[in-house]
Order: C-alpha cells, then sequence, then structure tokens
C-alpha cells in the first residue's frame, strides 16, 4: 500500500491530526468572527474538526490498512451528525473532500509530516 522505504507511523498521524484539530477550531472562530460571508469557511474548519475528531485518538492509526478502511466507511456515512453549522449539505460535502484528502494522503503515505498550522 506504501513505499516499502517508508514505514507507517501512527504517532506521527495522530500528531497530525491533532494539530489540525487545533488549526480547524481556531479556523472556526475566525469564521465566525468575520460574520455571514464566512459561513462556508466556517463550515469548511467545522467538517476538518470533526473528521479529525473522529480520527486522532482512534486505534486504527498504528495500521495503515485499517486507518485507510476506518476512512473508507467514514465516507460510506449517509450523514455526519453535528450541530452548530450553518449548512448541512455544505458541511458534509467538506467532511467528504476531508476524508478523501486523508484517503489519498494514506495511500501515499505522505504528507503527515507536514505539522504547520496552514497548509
Amino acid at each position: 500500500m506504501s513505499d516499502p522505504a517508508k514505514a507507517w507511523d501512527g504517532e506521527q498521524v495522530r500528531k497530525w491530526l491533532a494539530r489540525r484539530f487545533e488549526a480547524a477550531k481556531l479556523d472556526q472562530a475566525a469564521a465566525d468572527r468575520r460574520g455571514y460571508e464566512a459561513q462556508d469557511d466556517y463550515d469548511k474548519a467545522a467538517a476538518e474538526e470533526w473528521v479529525c475528531r473522529c480520527l486522532k485518538d482512534a486505534d486504527c492509526t498504528n495500521d495503515q490498512a485499517a486507518f485507510a478502511k476506518r476512512l473508507k466507511e467514514l465516507i460510506g456515512q449517509d450523514e455526519y451528525r453535528v450541530t452548530g453549522i450553518y449548512d448541512d449539505a455544505r458541511f458534509e460535502r467538506h467532511v467528504r473532500g476531508q476524508l478523501r484528502k486523508l484517503a489519498k494522503m494514506t495511500k501515499a503515505n505522505e504528507g503527515f509530516e507536514k505539522t504547520l498550522r496552514y497548509q
């Protein structure tokens, strides 16, 4: 599933998820302060926070195949329950986008070393 020269690092994945979780919370607060025109940004940040919250402490992060399987399960969900968002359809679209991004990163086993706030 990945390049044999680069081993899967579950600790690095959890660290990346935790940092993205914190960045998403900050992005939500910033979008909330900007008001009506930033509702899409708020929903996008809320989606990233939801995805990271679901995965950051999961046991499946230790194994690349198990993590990919969990991502596939989440992508296949019909709906994602959360309160405080502006548009349910937009939120679900952003959640699926975040999950697909993570699935690509997992398959290639790259990108998890980029832990800066802005990506």
